[in-house]
């Protein structure tokens, strides 16, 4: 029983009709007939009744009929399924990633899906949120890891959201800690030196808004750092700044403050077009990503750091 054979067998069943099946099946139509005959030889059974020209189909034949449907929709769904895979032996994933991530998780996760996918390409934006957004949205890029909430009013992107973290109070080892409790409040920020992202970074809008609901201007001793610049300028003894938790990792120079109160979390979600099908790549990225921060141990996660989506998402 050949895939060809079941395709003209359901060709004749929809349209009742040999020569139609032929014309819709692209093929002569003896050769869908023969064909036809080898297929009821093979099964010792007559699958059409063909009495005055009327075709209908025989017991035989209905019940072949939903089992041959399904035998050819998985066999179209797995080559298609192989194809997308041998396609991606060659390729590119175009990816928007915040200063943090890229500081952050997003290695590991890159290096995962390039182990997996050797062959493929791999481009990666290092930008804010609202940039991304934008370079998504004129289509330079496949997909996003931007912060909730989306700042457009556009409505043609999907948005999953993947992590929750919490931002802290970064400080230099070698000075004195901002508080000796192991927690503290955003009033405690209060005429204490800030060292502040460029204007676009979400945890710069983060801070700016808990320190003025809190009653207070925050006094900034230098302003307009990328990511590397303001966790140096801290080492550096220059203020504190408030960061996202990750960026820690690989920084023993540098000690993070919970804040209890108000608690500053962010929600990073992976961001695409809604107008566009994610290519191939784009959703085999995806799924390794996925895989990779549900693989992330206790341990690996910290306590500041929640995977809020499962693999399957």
């Amino acid at each position: 029983m050949r895939f060809q054979q079941l395709s003209y067998f359901l060709a004749v069943a929809e349209t009742r009709h040999f020569t139609r099946a032929a014309e819709i099946a692209g093929v002569a139509q003896p050769s869908l007939s023969r064909q036809i005959r080898l297929l009821e030889e093979e099964l010792g059974t007559a699958l059409f009744s063909r009495a005055r020209g009327n075709i209908t189909l025989t017991p035989a034949g209905e019940a072949l009929l939903p089992l041959a449907r399904r035998m050819v929709t998985d066999l179209e769904t797995a080559r298609r399924e192989v194809a997308e895979l041998a396609g991606m032996r060659r390729g590119r994933v175009r990816l928007g990633a915040t200063p943090s991530l890229c500081a952050g998780l997003l290695a590991d996760a890159l290096s995962a899906f390039h182990t997996d996918f050797p062959g493929i390409e791999l481009q990666v934006e290092e930008s804010g949120s609202r940039d991304l957004i934008r370079a998504l949205g004129r289509g330079e890029l496949d997909l996003a890891l931007i912060i909730l909430p989306l700042h457009s009013t556009d409505p043609a992107f999907v948005t999953t959201p993947i992590l929750r973290e919490n931002l802290v109070v970064v400080s230099p080892v070698d000075r004195p800690p901002p508080t000796y409790r192991t927690s503290m409040r955003i009033t405690e920020l209060r005429n204490k030196p800030l060292v502040m992202f460029r204007r676009g970074y979400d945890v710069r809008e983060a801070t700016l808004h808990a320190c003025r609901a809190a009653g207070f201007e925050p006094t900034l001793a230098v302003e307009g750092g990328e990511m590397d610049a303001v966790l140096r300028f801290v080492e550096a003894g220059l203020g504190l700044a408030v960061v996202p938790s990750m960026v820690l990792t690989n920084r023993p120079g540098l000690r993070g403050t919970p804040l209890s109160w108000p608690r500053l979390l962010r929600t990073i979600a992976l961001a695409h077009r809604k107008d566009v099908e994610p290519s191939p790549t784009a959703k085999a990225f995806r799924h390794s990503l996925m895989s990779h921060l549900n693989g992330l141990t206790p341990e690996e996660l910290g306590t500041d750091l929640e995977v809020i989506v499962d693999t399957g998402a």
